[in-house]
């Protein structure tokens, strides 16, 4: 499977039974299945979300936003415990243009994609427990192909 790397951007391929055991990139070492969410802005984003193949939760958020602060810690969490999907943040002030192609109304509005194609979203705080249950939710049915 193809993942992209948060530091670097470089693709890197990697087995997916690998994915558990801390993959690193091939061209600046970094870990390629960060255990804290990936910052994005206008110039990083397509690169990240559309070239890897695992699914990109995309938190869009501001810094002035109380509920936007409440789900930080949360996803935070997510991002340590879960090796099978990315979590990434675009401040809404630094991805405009990303945020005005995705139609973003509200913050925090959350945006689950896979190979760069929305396939989820929902707007709004929520406790830990139900980001899991409406991300697993998400993911069900989803194929788990590597690339070609």
């Amino acid at each position: 499977m193809r993942l992209v790397c948060p530091s670097c951007l470089a693709v890197n391929r990697v087995a997916r039974e690998r994915l558990a055991d801390g993959p690193v990139c091939g061209k600046c070492r970094a870990r390629l299945v960060s255990n804290r969410p990936v910052a994005l802005d206008d110039q990083t984003f397509d690169r990240y979300v559309g070239r890897g193949d695992l699914p990109v939760l995309v938190d869009f958020w501001a810094d002035w936003c109380p509920p936007c602060r409440l789900m930080a810690p949360v996803l935070d969490e997510l991002a340590s415990q879960r090796s099978d999907v990315c979590v990434a943040k675009v401040d809404t002030a630094n991805g405009q243009s990303v945020a005005a192609r995705y139609g973003i109304r509200s913050i925090p509005t959350l945006v689950l994609l896979l190979r760069g194609r929305e396939i989820a979203r929902f707007s709004g705080a929520v406790p830990a427990s139900q980001l899991l249950d409406w991300l697993e939710r998400s993911l069900a049915g989803q194929p788990k192909r590597d690339a070609p």
